[in-house]
Parts: C-alpha cells; sequence; structure tokens
C-alpha cells in the first residue's frame, strides 16, 4: 500500500456506463420483455441463467421461504433478528407526517405524505449472497408504509443450485410475501413493465451487476431508482492514537468486496502510516479473498500522510467517501467538520461492519465522491409527496392583482385571465351585493 503526501494523490475512478455492446444487449432484453412478457422473461431466464422454469414456478413459494430456515445454523437467525430489530428502530426516527397550516385570511396551505405503494427490491445472486442488503432495503421501505414490496433474485445463487437459503431467511424474517426467481436486465424491466407473472412496480432499488445498473437506467422514467452504485469505499481518518491493526483490518474490510474498491488512510503520523503499510501486507497474507483486496489495494489504495488534522480534514471532504472511521484522540470534536460522508464511525470500536450490518443506520450509502450531493437509503426515499393549496376568497381578492402581473410578465394571459376572471366575477358579486 503506498504512501504519498496529500498533494500527489488523486483518485480517479470513471462512472460505469458500460461497452456499446452491453448497452445494446440491455436495450434488446428490455425491449423484449416490454413487448413478450412472460415468454421472454422465461427465455432470458434459460438463456443467461441457465434455469429452465414455466411460468407458474417463477414466483418462490412462502414455504420455500420457511424450509430454509433449515439449512441455516439458528445463531444466523438470532443476528439476523437483532440486526433487523435495530434496522427497524432506528429507521422509525425518520417517519415524518403530513401537515396542514390556517393562514389568518382563510387560506390553508400542506404538505400530505403518502407511501409508494409497490416497491421492487433487487438481491443479486453472483460473486456473494448479501442478506443483509435485504434488511437494509426492506425495512426503510416498510417503515415507510409501503404496502407491496417484491423481491426479484437469479434462479441460482453464485453457480450453485436454487436460491441461497440466507437471503431467503432474510426475506422472511423482513417480511417479504411476494418472491421471484428472476435476475439480470430482464428482472429489472418485469419490475418496471410487468409481465403476466410479475405486476409492475412504482420504484426499484437493490445493488446488481453492469447489466442490472444499465437495465435500472434504462428503465428510469418508466419508474424511480435509487442510483447506480459505484465500487465499495473506506476512508481512515487517524491520528498517532490509532491502533495499527485495528486500521489495516478496516481498510481490508472494504478491499476485499472487489478489485475497484478504494481503502485510503489519512493520517497526520508517519509512524502509523509504516504500520499500517506493514499491518496490510502481514493481513492481506492470511485473507480468504487476498487476491481481489490485493488488487483493490494496488489500484486504488493509499497512505496520505498529512501535516494537521485540518488539513486531513480537508482531504477527506474532497474525497466524499462512501465511509469514514474518524480514529483520532477526540473523534466527537471533528465529527461536524465533516461535510462530505456517507456514514461516519467515530472511534477505535465503531468498525465499518457494525454499520454493515448490525447498528441501524443504512448500508447503502452514495459511492463515487456522490456523498457531496446524496444520502443514504432512508425511509423518505419510499415516500411521495403532493403539496395541498386551499385558497379562500379573500386571499385571492387581495393576492390576485400580484398573481396577474407574475404571469403576464411571463407572457402566459390564460394564466393570468385565470385569476382576472374570478376577480371579475367576485368583485362584480361582491358590488351587487353592496
Amino acid at each position: 500500500m503506498k504512501i504519498v503526501p496529500a498533494r500527489e494523490f488523486n483518485l480517479k475512478r470513471e462512472v460505469e456506463y458500460g461497452t456499446p455492446e452491453q448497452n445494446e444487449t440491455v436495450r434488446r432484453i428490455v425491449s423484449d420483455i416490454r413487448r413478450e412478457g412472460d415468454t421472454a422473461l422465461l427465455r432470458y431466464t434459460e438463456q443467461l441463467d441457465r434455469t429452465k422454469l414455466a411460468a407458474s414456478e417463477l414466483h418462490v413459494p412462502q414455504e420455500e421461504l420457511q424450509a430454509a430456515y433449515a439449512a441455516v445454523e439458528p445463531s444466523f437467525v438470532t443476528a439476523i433478528r437483532q440486526a433487523a430489530a435495530n434496522i427497524r428502530a432506528f429507521h422509525e426516527k425518520q417517519k415524518r407526517n403530513s401537515w396542514m397550516d390556517w393562514q389568518p385570511d382563510g387560506s390553508l396551505l400542506g404538505q400530505v405524505i403518502r407511501p409508494l405503494k409497490r416497491v421492487g427490491v433487487y438481491v443479486p445472486g453472483g460473486k456473494a449472497a448479501y442478506p443483509s442488503s435485504v434488511l437494509m432495503n426492506v425495512i426503510p421501505a416498510q417503515v415507510a408504509g409501503v404496502p407491496e414490496i417484491v423481491l426479484v433474485t437469479p434462479p441460482s445463487t453464485n453457480g450453485g443450485e436454487g436460491i441461497n437459503p440466507y437471503i431467503l431467511v432474510a426475506a422472511a424474517e423482513a417480511g417479504v410475501s411476494e418472491m421471484y426467481r428472476v435476475g439480470g436486465a430482464q428482472a429489472i424491466a418485469a419490475l418496471a413493465y410487468g409481465t403476466e407473472s410479475i405486476a409492475p412496480v412504482d420504484k426499484i432499488c437493490g445493488p446488481g451487476n453492469i447489466y442490472v445498473a444499465l437495465a435500472k437506467r434504462e428503465v428510469y422514467g418508466a419508474v424511480d431508482i435509487d442510483s447506480i452504485a459505484g465500487p465499495s469505499e473506506i476512508v481512515v481518518l487517524a491520528d498517532d492514537t490509532a491502533n495499527p491493526v485495528y486500521v489495516a483490518a478496516d481498510l481490508l474490510s472494504q478491499a476485499e468486496h472487489d478489485e475497484m474498491a478504494s481503502a485510503i488512510l489519512v493520517t497526520t503520523s508517519a509512524t502509523l502510516a509504516e504500520a499500517v503499510q506493514a499491518e496490510v501486507k502481514r493481513q492481506l497474507d492470511v485473507l480468504p479473498r487476498r487476491d481481489i483486496a490485493a488488487a483493490s489495494v494496488e489500484q486504488y489504495g493509499a497512505i496520505i500522510v498529512v501535516d494537521s488534522l485540518d488539513e486531513g480534514i480537508d482531504v477527506v471532504n474532497r474525497l466524499a467517501p462512501e465511509h469514514l472511521e474518524i480514529m483520532v484522540q477526540e473523534p466527537m470534536a471533528y465529527a461536524g467538520r465533516i461535510e462530505n460522508a456517507g456514514a461516519i464511525f467515530l472511534g477505535p470500536y465503531s468498525s465499518e461492519p457494525v454499520g454493515d450490518y448490525f447498528a441501524g443506520p443504512n448500508h447503502i450509502i452514495p459511492t463515487n465522491g456522490t456523498a457531496r450531493f446524496s444520502s443514504p437509503v432512508d425511509v423518505d426515499d419510499f415516500i411521495k409527496k403532493s403539496s395541498l393549496i386551499y385558497y379562500s376568497k379573500e386571499a385571492l381578492l387581495q393576492n390576485g392583482a400580484a398573481i396577474i402581473e407574475l404571469a403576464r410578465h411571463e407572457g402566459l394571459e390564460g394564466h393570468a385571465r385565470a385569476i382576472a376572471v374570478r376577480l371579475e366575477q367576485e368583485g362584480k358579486a361582491e358590488s351587487d351585493h353592496g
């Protein structure tokens, strides 16, 4: 892991837009699903996932979800239930209510908040199964009040036979009752436009491979999507009080995600920098996903030595990391100065996996520097808002002339006349009454 001064480091990672061939493949799949429904869905499932299904077999029955419990350890069920309770409690605090405000002139202004009606959650079945992502997508939607939540996942996980039982158990614990064994771009298209077996949704969320990401981009507009997520990333801001063993372990916890993940230490201590460099090498040698983590560290990892914590904070805010750990003597004193970070972990015992799995905050966090303008998934991602306007006669008579002035300034005479006719009619009525 290279040690560099801040002025020489620049993390550049391009957003993945796919090759022309990949984009054309996705457009074809989406178009076919839209036109042919289940027929195309089953054809692509057989062609791409090498699984031949009948339409009646797409839906995962409740008995299969329950049967998965026999295939997982009781300790896993206990852990997933504890995590689910923490995630639910955290997101319950984010709920908002509709509001109305009566004005002195008799007008009513307000905002009506409603949950989305139907949400689709994509659960990948590629290199690894992520039951925790099931909880992080489903529970905020449930807390928001979404009445229909549907999961889709490839018919086989990581080349094995059938859906990973840990995913099924997580889905059951999250309260999912509608789940389909279909994956890839074809699943995204089915969620967006519907087929004979799968009703369309209002929003699609959840991670996936490049074909899933491109399909989400392709259907955006017909439905909402969460985001196009990039590779995982972590920045650790540390001084000479940090434990190099902890720092190295946390850097590698993100580097093992994939070869494009980024793990960066920003420190004021040259001694710590050297110790972490050696510790990363030592821990890499015994890490099961060594090849992936080593490629990540080599290409996108760095140890940045700064002159002060003030400079370190400037570097952090420029990087706008997905995950930020602050391992300094008084971490609370610096948290308020962090402007750009998806999730902030304070102190030596708040390791990033605490947030990934258990503490309660959502682990679906902005990547690729987008923490500059976006936020972790939360309850607000599953609601919609309507403005409420009731204008009284008194208010219209008082403010009508100003509305007409603004409309005519923009050259929209029809808008102006819609107000003018009311002023004329109501003014005449008042005059006649008088």
